[in-house]
């Protein structure tokens, strides 16, 4: 099956003002960039009912944003927020491409969608627009998903180098939709982008990066993530953390050390792995008890370790004073 993209025309007339960075240019050259590419073609967009944005935003807030859009020239929507005349149109095109895309996939006529669209989103929150973002497309998505198609879990990933500090407000307390947020911290935007971020239903996932970071090293975070986010809902589907404490997971650690002890000396490869398995299984719960996530425990001693120097001596590594 193909894969759908969705454009429109509208995203053009959405002004920022001369040398904005956020400006048409940026979904231009990504739609130059994909076109043609094998088993795509593009699709147009349809019209949707405006009342769908309420699915993730204030009315107060809908009214706010189609009272500040200007005849002519630019207007603030918030501090950081411009709009423009043609700024209407392109915000609700913005939301109706994510819902055709979703649409497209949901009736099986596409495998899945590839959206290329402006303004942007993820900075929107339910009740007020931030970094550029006017409305949280991407949120009014998942939102859309769960309530018409009564999806059990829908995840949204999201590897900006700013935080998805809109996405996650409005998502927190939607037990059904999921957030994971890898992003440069500390930096844009402000608050809280560290792990200890979870949500209502512990929803979010944050994964905050340093600046920097290699391409090669990026993607071992998302390696990561999987395997640690399965253990997590395991342990939380079972009430481990809610109603867990660390005594009880520092007594299981020891028990599985034991066992580690006893398959090492019996050369028991099979008991090896299960051993440690199952010592991270508690190490992460371990973690999660006390506020920080297993991901951040090990990217802090790897940290330490990465430039440590020194030389082996009778089977163990000696570092360097």
């Amino acid at each position: 099956m193909k894969t759908c993209l969705i454009t429109t025309k509208t995203y053009q007339n959405h002004d920022n003002g001369h040398g904005h960075p956020e400006n048409a240019n940026r979904v231009t050259s990504i739609n130059i960039a994909i076109d043609n590419i094998k088993n795509t073609e593009w699709v147009e967009t349809k019209n949707f009912s405006t009342k769908l944005i309420e699915l993730a935003h204030d009315k107060k807030y809908i009214e706010k944003v189609n009272n500040s859009f200007p005849n002519n020239g630019l207007a603030l929507l918030d501090s950081d927020t411009i709009v423009s005349s043609g700024s209407k149109q392109a915000s609700y095109d913005a939301v109706n491409s994510v819902l055709t895309a979703i649409e497209n996939v949901q009736d099986g006529s596409y495998q899945n969608a590839f959206v290329s669209i402006r303004p942007p989103g993820h900075h929107a929150h339910s009740n007020f627009a931030a970094g550029f973002c006017i409305f949280n497309n991407i949120a009014i998505g998942a939102c859309y998903l769960v309530k018409n198609y009564n999806l059990k879990r829908v995840l949204i990933l999201d590897w900006d180098v700013h935080r998805g500090d809109g996405t996650a407000e409005i998502i927190s307390n939607k037990e059904n939709i999921f957030l994971i947020s890898s992003h440069q911290y500390p930096f844009y935007p402000p608050g809280d982008g560290t792990e200890k971020v979870r949500g209502h239903f512990n929803n979010i996932r944050f994964f905050p990066l340093k600046a920097g970071l290699s391409s090669i090293e990026f993607c071992k975070i998302y390696e990561k993530i999987s395997l640690f986010e399965l253990i997590r809902e395991w342990a939380n589907e079972r009430d481990l953390i809610k109603k867990g404490d660390s005594k009880t997971q520092l007594i299981k650690l020891y028990e599985e050390t034991g066992e580690l002890s006893q398959s090492l000396l019996k050369g028991d490869k099979d008991g090896v792995i299960d051993a440690i398995g199952d010592s991270v299984v508690v190490l992460t719960n371990l973690a999660e008890l006390n506020g920080v996530s297993i991901e951040t425990c090990i990217q802090s001693a790897y940290d330490e370790i990465s430039s440590r120097t020194g030389r082996m001596v009778n089977g163990t590594f000696v570092k360097d004073e």
